[in-house]
């Protein structure tokens, strides 16, 4: 089974929280919605709890933006996809993984405006490793088939992320998801025999589920999987 979180989340608002469905979430299907505080807002991916909870989103900043100070009571995980993130750590500029452990805190803004792939409270407590990963300056290693590079970006026991660039024409071996996998297109378009997903699609597959991936265009995506729940 893939590590358990911290601590289960709260109970509330329950948006795509059947693990055993399998989700697509296009740019087309985006539905932005405001958050708390002023100039942030978050389109959801998915959802357990109310304004604390185990949370997948995209979340956008407006120029000089910001959010209070919070704990990570279940960890943090965000990639920044436009513009420049910070906090009292430092910038994060487009392109940055970032991984905060359990029981992290911290102040984020934006400066001039960033928008952010991230996910709450969905960290084991036995994960304490904070990961800072600029993809443009990072090794890239040779994927399992021609056309592939990957970029590992973190694992623990049976979770494992990583950046994955395919090359015009490249296709991957049916292959079935123990632990599901979920997918971030990050640019080009990313194929299976399911459909088409452009650059902004979410897919979450869930545990047993199988496919055959390809692109003919090319395209480079974040993928994670094993930490899903069976």
């Amino acid at each position: 089974m893939p590590p358990s979180p911290s601590s289960a989340p709260p109970a509330g608002l329950r948006l795509n929280a059947d693990f055993n469905q399998r989700v697509v979430i296009r740019p087309d299907d985006y539905r932005w919605v405001a958050s708390p505080l002023p100039g942030v807002e978050r389109m959801m991916l998915d959802r357990i709890g109310d304004e604390v909870g185990r949370a997948t989103s995209l979340v956008r900043y407006a120029a000089g933006s910001s959010f209070r100070e919070h704990v990570h009571g279940g960890g943090e995980e965000f990639l920044v996809l436009k513009g420049m993130f910070s906090d009292e750590q430092g910038d994060y500029p487009v392109g940055s993984y970032v991984r905060n452990p359990v029981g992290s805190r911290h102040t984020p803004f934006s400066r001039e405006g960033c928008t952010i792939f991230v996910k709450l409270h969905q960290s084991d407590a036995e994960d304490r490793e904070r990961v800072v990963i600029n993809l443009h300056n990072a090794p890239w290693r040779q994927g399992m088939v021609p056309g592939l590079k990957v970029l590992p970006l973190h694992e623990f026991g049976t979770e494992h992320a990583a950046l994955v660039r395919w090359a015009p024409g490249t296709r991957f071996t049916p292959h079935r998801h123990w632990g599901g996998e979920e997918i971030l297109v990050l640019e080009g378009v990313f194929e299976d025999e399911h459909g088409r997903y452009p650059a902004g699609s979410w897919l979450r597959s869930p545990h047993g589920s199988m496919h055959a991936p390809f692109s003919e265009e090319g395209c480079l995506i974040w993928v994670k999987t094993g930490h899903l729940p069976d």
